[in-house]
């Protein structure tokens, strides 16, 4: 299996491809993907980066897991394939935008679209076993992807993070918010969002704000 990333995201990344903790993770990985059905697909393992250019980074979202069910997952957390279902979470995300923002709730679950446009949808955990959620917890996905969080929060400024939940939350503590925005609230399961920690957040509105505010670009959610 190759790494299949893209060039501006490799430049910053390739030390940590060479560290012993990412290859025991790589192997791991790999004897995953020989073994058993994994998602998502291998070649869009990174695809979050890849639809994402760095210099184009605008916003970072914080998922946990790639979903796990067949043809759901393609790299993108809360994303899924066209035609899909649209997963709980991913029902109470557009159900804030719809009154956020106004916005008719989408046909499509597959963000593809917010990725181009600056939006980087990074899972803590980039792959996962069929029907065995969190199967590939704590094999070294976490740290990786805590030097990503790290590198943006370094090297980029401006950049809107948008943490749900307590896990993401945890992951937050990366970041420097003195020179990014930090938006946090709880997560948009049922569980969460019916307890009354999810919606009213305004986090999309309060993302283009700021975006706004700093002459970039605002997000066409």
């Amino acid at each position: 299996m190759k790494i299949e990333i893209a060039d501006s995201w490799r430049a910053i990344l390739s030390s940590e491809f060479e560290k012993p903790y990412f290859k025991e993770l790589w192997e791991f990985v790999e004897q995953a993907y020989r073994s058993n059905l994994c998602f998502p697909p291998e070649n869009k393992l990174f695809e979050a980066f890849n639809l994402c250019a760095l210099e184009d980074l605008k916003v970072v979202i914080i998922g946990q897991d790639p979903y796990h069910d067949v043809n759901q997952a393609h790299g993108l957390c809360f994303s899924v394939n066209e035609g899909i279902k649209h997963p709980p979470s991913l029902i109470n995300i557009f159900k804030e935008i719809e009154t956020d923002l106004n916005i008719p709730y989408p046909k499509s679950g597959n963000l593809e679209r917010w990725a181009r446009q600056g939006v980087l949808m990074l899972n803590a955990t980039l792959s996962v076993e069929a029907h065995k959620a969190g199967s590939h917890q704590k094999k070294g996905w976490e740290k990786f992807t805590d030097a990503v969080i790290t590198k943006i929060s370094k090297e980029q400024e401006h950049v809107v993070f948008l943490l749900w939940g307590g896990y993401a939350k945890k992951k937050g503590m990366k970041i420097d918010a003195t020179k990014h925005c930090v938006l946090t609230s709880g997560h948009p399961s049922p569980l969460s969002a019916n307890r009354g920690y999810w919606f009213g957040n305004k986090h999309f509105s309060k993302t283009n704000k700021y975006l706004k505010n700093n002459n970039l670009p605002i997000i066409n959610w």
